[in-house]
């Protein structure tokens, strides 16, 4: 418990940059659970959350998780973070559309589930092909 990437506030985002190309499929989110919580809560896990490609390449600023104005984005999936099942879950993303593969993909949280001071998020896994 605790070594988590915490970032403050309730919403943030984080580019990951992959090792390799990859043809997205899903992506697996980690926290604890509430039992392993020395506060018997897990209100700082991320609750909403979108996943995003970008459209016109990655290079420069896009790699420090920022996206350069006018910079095309494309939502692969949004989706709940639930405190009451797995804590490890595994969402599918839209990708059907998407006939290329991508080195960057954005995690968006857009809320937790309760924390007014920080989220945490104990691991994320992109998948893919």
């Amino acid at each position: 418990p605790g070594n988590c990437w915490a970032f403050k506030g309730n919403q943030g985002q984080v580019v990951i940059r992959l090792p390799a190309r990859v043809h997205l499929t899903a992506i697996t989110v980690q926290h604890i659970t509430k039992e392993a919580s020395p506060s018997g809560t897990i209100i700082s896990a991320p609750k909403d959350i979108a996943v995003f490609v970008s459209l016109l390449g990655t290079c420069g600023d896009l790699a420090l998780g920022e996206v350069r104005a006018g910079e095309e984005e494309t939502l692969l999936g949004m989706f709940t973070y639930n405190t009451e099942k797995d804590p490890i879950q595994t969402f599918p993303l839209k990708n059907m559309l998407l006939p290329r593969a991508f080195s960057h993909v954005k995690l968006l949280v857009k809320s937790n589930w309760g924390n007014p001071w920080y989220t945490c998020i104990y691991r994320v896994q992109v998948h893919g092909k």
